[in-house]
């Protein structure tokens, strides 16, 4: 068969989402130099929408305001009428409610994406409108984790049956992290200081109260700083551990930062001490990229994105000491420090790469419409 012939019976297909990230925008334009007819609609406020439409992508600009946006769901059944697509790949549970609706009475496949654990019953009405709606063909899980999990809800009879679901990591580049480690001086942190990073939301669940009662039960001799990025600045309960902590004048808030990858690039370990329900966290990654030893705990993909004792360390969720433990740990052992960092970095580069996940995600889309 010719290159050209391939290309002619690849399926089409409509990708919706939201301010999509590297990862996301890069898969799309992956499946479409492979020869899928890929074409996206997403919020034209995202940082990398230009890029989309540089790649001539852009089906139509989309920011759907809830489930049930008319205004979106009108304007995916106009796209839907302009080209036959085989497929619809919904990439959140807006996009996923408003395609189900905009293409009801059409034989299109529908493809949700799912990042995360959890907010999923069947007892909740908004998940029949979205994953367990019957009208989807697969949910792609971005970690094992979230494929047990979706696997294991059932009530009475009701289960997700194990073909819909399938588990592709999303993928990265090395290539992609070439920023020069940032400067941490301006946030209080001293020249030559051993650095803990962390980045994530202002959310309980991420576990930064474990993370500063860690860090203040390390012995008097390790000098380490924490660096807190992201919205936790916001959270006074923080604030007011810090302040009691043995040493709050290490403890750094930075706020919100576009360079969050530079600053845990600028770190000696990146540690995301989550509680539970975690996905296959973007910031992990990309401390990893940078040869940046991790530590995690044992929540959802985690491990499966860290191995323990070989690209980073994994304790057990809601555990201070622990916490403090590898810490320690690796402040102790320069050379466990760099061994992790280096096979944190090769493990990114082979095990998560994006031209994988364009391989998956193709064969997937071939695979659902019988198109080999």
């Amino acid at each position: 068969m010719s290159d050209q012939t391939e290309k002619r019976i690849m399926p089409a297909v409509l990708c919706l989402t939201d301010a999509c990230d590297r990862p996301e925008s890069e898969l799309f334009i992956g499946l479409k130099r492979a020869g899928f007819g890929v074409d996206v609609m997403c919020n034209p406020n995202g940082r990398n929408y230009q890029r989309l439409v540089d790649e001539g992508m852009v089906a139509q600009p989309m920011a759907l305001k809830n489930r049930f946006d008319k205004e979106g769901i009108s304007a995916i059944e106009a796209q839907l009428e302009s080209k036959s697509y085989d497929i619809i790949h919904a990439y959140n549970p807006r996009a996923l409610a408003c395609a189900l609706r905009a293409s009801k009475g059409t034989s299109i496949k529908i493809v949700a994406y799912r990042g995360i654990i959890g907010n999923i019953s069947f007892l909740n009405p908004e998940s029949w409108i979205t994953f367990l709606h019957p009208r989807v063909s697969k949910i792609v899980c971005v970690a094992d984790a979230i494929k047990d999990y979706l696997a294991s809800l059932k009530f009475l009879w009701m289960h997700i049956p194990d073909e819909k679901l399938t588990r592709i990591y999303k993928g990265h580049d090395l290539e992609w992290y070439q920023s020069a480690p940032a400067n941490l001086e301006p946030f209080g942190v001293p020249a030559g200081a051993f650095v803990v990073c962390s980045t994530g939301r202002n959310n309980p669940r991420k576990g930064y109260d474990d993370l500063i009662e860690a860090m203040s039960r390390l012995p008097d001799d390790v000098n380490g700083h924490l660096v807190l990025v992201g919205d936790a600045i916001d959270n006074e309960e923080l604030k007011a551990q810090v302040a009691q902590s043995k040493h709050p004048e290490r403890v750094h808030f930075t706020g919100y930062r576009n360079d969050a990858p530079a600053i845990a690039a600028a770190s000696d370990v990146f540690v995301l001490p989550s509680k539970e329900r975690e996905g296959l966290p973007r910031a992990v990654i990309e401390a990893m990229a940078y040869g940046v030893a991790p530590v995690v705990t044992n929540v959802g993909g985690m491990p499966e994105l860290v191995e323990d004792g070989v690209s980073g360390l994994v304790v057990p969720p809601k555990n201070s000491v622990a916490l403090s433990s590898a810490v320690e740990r690796l402040y102790r052992d320069k050379k466990l420090l760099d061994q992790l960092g280096r096979a944190a970095r090769e493990r990114i580069a082979s095990n998560f790469h994006t031209s994988q996940t364009v391989r998956e995600t193709g064969e997937l889309y071939k695979i659902l419409t019988s198109k080999h």
